[in-house]
Parts: C-alpha cells; sequence; structure tokens
C-alpha cells in the first residue's frame, strides 16, 4: 500500500474555493510584504496546476534553502460545520527527527498564532504538537502549520474567499514571521 502524497486539501462549503488556491492566494500576498522587510523567500510552489510534489520535497526545499522558519499556509476542514477557528500546528518532540527544531518550532507557532489570530478575528483554537507530519519530521528547519480557518464553515468560509481577508492573513503571517525573527514590523501594514 502506498500514501498518497497530498490529499488535496479541504474546499469551502459555500464558496467553492479550494483550499490549495486559497492557501496560494494568501502566499503570494505574504510574499512581496516579506520581501520588502528584506526576507528572502523560496516558495515551495506558485501555481495550484501539476502534481503535488509532496511534503517531504517540500521540507527538503526549506532544508537547502536554511530556511528562517518554514511556513505552511493552510486552511482547515471538518465534518462540524460550526467548527470555527484560527490554530497553529508545530512538530512534536521526537528524539532523532524533531529535536534540534522544536523549541523554535514552539515559539515561532506561539508568535505567528497570535499575530493571524489577531488579524483574522476568528476564534483561537491555540497550538498544537503533530508527530504524524512528514513535513515536520523531515525538516531540519523550524517549521510550522497555520490552519487560518474552517472553508468548512460557512462563515469563515465566505470570509476566507474574500481578498480583504486574504490580505489580512497575509499581514498576520508578515507580522508573525517578523516577530519571530526579531525584525521591524514596518513592512507589515
Amino acid at each position: 500500500m502506498r500514501k498518497i502524497k497530498d490529499g488535496g486539501g479541504t474546499s469551502g462549503v459555500g464558496s467553492g474555493l479550494r483550499e490549495a488556491e486559497l492557501n496560494l492566494r494568501v502566499a503570494l500576498r505574504l510574499r512581496p510584504l516579506l520581501e520588502r522587510a528584506g526576507i528572502r523567500v523560496v516558495m515551495t510552489r506558485t501555481t495550484t496546476s501539476g502534481t503535488s510534489m509532496g511534503n517531504i520535497a517540500r521540507a527538503r526545499i526549506a532544508n537547502r534553502a536554511r530556511a528562517a522558519l518554514f511556513l505552511r499556509i493552510h486552511a482547515d476542514g471538518s465534518t462540524d460545520r460550526s467548527a470555527r477557528g484560527t490554530h497553529t500546528l508545530y512538530p512534536a518532540l521526537r528524539r532523532g527527527w524533531t529535536d534540534d527544531v522544536y523549541a523554535e518550532s514552539k515559539r515561532a507557532a506561539a508568535t505567528v498564532q497570535r499575530d493571524v489570530r489577531g488579524a483574522l478575528g476568528f476564534p483561537d483554537r491555540g497550538l498544537q504538537q503533530r508527530s504524524d507530519f512528514t513535513g515536520f519530521n523531515w525538516a531540519d528547519v523550524p517549521v510550522i502549520l497555520v490552519e487560518l480557518g474552517f472553508m468548512s464553515n460557512p462563515t469563515e468560509d465566505r470570509l476566507l474567499a474574500t481578498a480583504a481577508y486574504q490580505r489580512r492573513a497575509a499581514v498576520g503571517l508578515c507580522r508573525g514571521t517578523l516577530r519571530f525573527l526579531g525584525r521591524s514590523l514596518s513592512a507589515c501594514p
């Protein structure tokens, strides 16, 4: 049996927007903000077409770039349409796998979560350690995965599908990333 490289994500219950498209829209808004702050940004993708490279390949890109932070942008989905909120995942402590990035990843998760939650105004679902993400287990640099909100929730889906909320998400990610890196927040409007 083989594991799929990428499950494809969720889709908006009302907007029909695919998670991959939402994530890319936010990332493309975030990139110029970080570059304006003097951060070198390496994107693992710039299009939603084609076959997914998978999470091990993404981690290898971050490792080769010696990234100060491997930031993964996502949106959540649930069978419970009332589930709401922003949360940030980081690697669980696993000797030989994540012990070299655990502390900095946890610090990044707390910092970025605070700014993204504040920018979007969605409920705070906090931080979650995960030991089962290949993108975490293969990363040799600090790594987090931000779940902006729930595309399965009609209210959050409607908001996340708008350019205004995608900008808000990018600004929150920018502020959290720059705060984690100890940089000035002036590039994030």
